[in-house]
């Protein structure tokens, strides 16, 4: 395959997180009963007209600011004829002749760690269709549309991306984005995120580009990247053999990991485009525009900057610290109330990430506050608990319990630090006496059987001595 060059461009479907549907007031609500957020307009009752939803339009343009998109300050909507069985009006209502945001990119990091700029060609506004539900033991299909006039933008990339991995990369700083930006829970298993790639190869040397195929059918990172990477190796043995890719639309099989076809591009409908003659044209001013520039909030590449530079963390720990919204305002609150910043991230990324990939929740669906994260990072600093036994025997408490305090639990469940070297001394003494075989062998040079009377003596504490004191303690004894 190093013979071609793979050239892939990405249509990503979002749906936008309002309370109603595009144009209509039908609730915008995943997980409801088939068919129960719906109405007359909804299902394109004969007299029914579109009203366009404020709030969408507000999504729309924030996604392209940070795209860096020129935004259209006069467009109309047109009708995308076609029909299927979950499209009640027979059209879609889109925008092909005056995209809300034109151009713009987004930066990317590739497996190495570099950064890469991916061009954007445009995102407009439209409305989902329904849902098709197959049943493999009934004879007929059934329908929901529930999702029939759901906001969507469709991003539109330039046919820049080189390989699989850039493809997921762009598609999980998307995701990421729209959080950021709270204008989509961007969830590929409701559909929230959707995927079509085209993809073409041609020769080494060679500008013109190959017969684009478009896979559909693509709902997780691993499924576009399985997706993409067998349409490359597929049309290469295509060319291979003398013959001539076909440009068509396939779908992608999740139990098989291939592609199949599904129609060629000749045998697509005419859309018929022309203007929605029920919505008149619309203009946004320049004041509406500021308005909503000054909406955005901070960005993961704003806090990964901020954390790099002004909290001195490394650049690994600053990813994963802003991989959320949540999670990255919360380190930064705790940074500046704490100033311990080397503390916040070992809690937030070992012991908290850890609690919170359990449960499979974000840091604000627990009772962990920062007041209290920042009380915890106080009393083990002070020396008043170990952070071994703060972790395992406080924290979880703090994420449970909304009313528990740190220190308070320290002193109720009897785990604070006793300072007392008297008593240090005594336990290293009974562990020398019980372990002379590992004592012999620290003296013969196995230097870190250290850390190993060290665990002993924790055990036998219960965690609640000076591990500096109890360190420096116990490598007097075996030394002397």
């Amino acid at each position: 395959m190093l013979k071609y060059k793979p050239t892939i461009g990405l249509e990503v479907h979002i749906q936008l997180s309002t309370r109603s549907k595009v144009f209509c007031a039908d609730k915008n609500e995943y997980g409801s009963a088939a068919n129960t957020n719906i109405s007359e307009i909804s299902l394109a009752h004969p007299g029914t007209l579109p009203v366009l939803n404020k709030t969408a339009i507000e999504h729309a343009i924030k996604m392209g600011f940070v795209c860096k998109s020129s935004i259209s300050q006069e467009m109309f909507f047109d009708r995308k004829n076609y029909f299927y069985p979950d499209l009640p009006k027979g059209y879609q209502l889109t925008q092909d002749k005056t995209p809300i945001c034109v151009g713009g990119e987004i930066q990317i990091r590739d497996g190495m760690g570099k950064f890469k700029t991916i061009k954007l060609t445009k995102i407009h506004l439209e409305e989902d269709a329904g849902k098709l539900i197959h049943e493999q033991t009934s004879s007929f299909s059934m329908v929901d549309f529930n999702r029939a006039g759901v906001p969507l933008i469709e991003l539109v990339t330039e046919p820049v991306i080189e390989n699989d991995e850039d493809a997921v990369s762009l598609l999980i700083e998307l995701r990421k984005i729209v959080r950021y930006l709270g204008i989509s829970d961007g969830d590929m298993e409701k559909g929230s995120l959707r995927c079509d790639a085209n993809v073409s190869i041609a020769p080494l040397g060679l500008k013109e580009l190959g017969k684009k195929v478009e896979v559909k059918n693509m709902n997780s990172f691993r499924h576009v990247q399985k997706a993409i990477q067998y349409e490359i190796k597929r049309q290469g043995s295509i060319l291979e053999k003398g013959n001539e890719v076909i440009s068509e639309t396939r779908l992608y099989d999740v139990d098989s990991g291939e592609t199949y076809d599904m129609r060629t591009k000749e045998e697509l409908n005419d859309y018929r485009y022309f203007p929605e003659p029920d919505l008149c044209p619309f203009y946004i001013s320049q004041e509406w525009l500021d308005q909503i520039r000054k909406q955005i909030p901070i960005l993961p590449s704003q806090y990964i900057e901020k954390f790099i530079h002004q909290y001195a963390i490394a650049e690994n720990d600053a990813l994963t610290l802003t991989e959320s919204r949540e999670l990255a305002q919360f380190f930064d609150q705790v940074c500046e109330k704490s100033g311990n910043y080397k503390a916040a991230v070992n809690w937030l990324i070992g012991p908290c990430k850890s609690y919170l990939n359990e449960m499979n929740c974000e840091i604000n669906e627990t009772n962990l506050t920062v007041d209290r994260l920042t009380a915890l990072i106080e009393i083990v600093d002070q020396n008043r608990v170990s952070f071994s036994v703060a972790s395992s025997e406080i924290l979880p408490h703090l994420f449970s319990d909304k009313t528990a305090n740190p220190l308070d639990l320290g002193i109720k469940l009897n785990l604070l630090i006793d300072e007392s070297i008297d008593q240090i001394e005594n336990f290293v003494e009974e562990l020398i006496k019980k372990y002379p075989e590992k004592v012999a062998a620290y003296k013969n040079g196995k230097k870190g059987l250290l850390g190993m009377f060290m665990g002993e003596l924790m055990k036998e504490t219960g965690g609640k001595i000076d591990p500096k004191k109890a360190s420096e303690t116990i490598k007097a004894a075996l030394e002397s």
